[in-house]
């Protein structure tokens, strides 16, 4: 059973460019973790499955998705993460506001890409 009580580093660069450094738990959803820290982030279902709390990994960083209802290999491939239901694992650096980009590349992979 992993430790719940291991927190990692998390920045956030937000659309302005401006950097948020926020401590996330390993049992604890990022975005959640954002909202408690005074940092507003998109979301609508916060099931991981419509796409408005999309992030990108800029470090290459793991995020536990095992919580979503929607993430696909190939999203993980291309670095996406979704903010609602996703855990660290490490250390991470993401950039948020993604919703579009990872609509656009669900599309062109042929999976579903709600609100495109």
């Amino acid at each position: 059973m992993p430790d719940t009580s291991a927190k990692f580093e998390v920045t956030l660069v937000l659309p302005t460019t401006e950097e948020r450094i926020i401590s996330v738990r390993t049992d604890e959803h990022i975005w959640d973790a954002a909202l408690a820290a005074g940092i507003k982030l998109p979301a609508l279902c916060h099931q991981g499955r419509c796409l408005t709390c999309a992030g990108r990994l800029l470090n290459g960083g793991q995020v536990d998705q095992s919580e979503s209802v929607s993430y696909y290999p190939a999203d993980r491939d291309a670095g996406f993460v979704l903010l609602c239901t996703g855990r660290p694992l490490s250390p991470l650096r993401i950039l948020t506001n993604q919703q579009e980009k990872m609509r656009e590349h669900r599309r062109r992979k042929g999976l579903p890409a709600p609100y495109s």
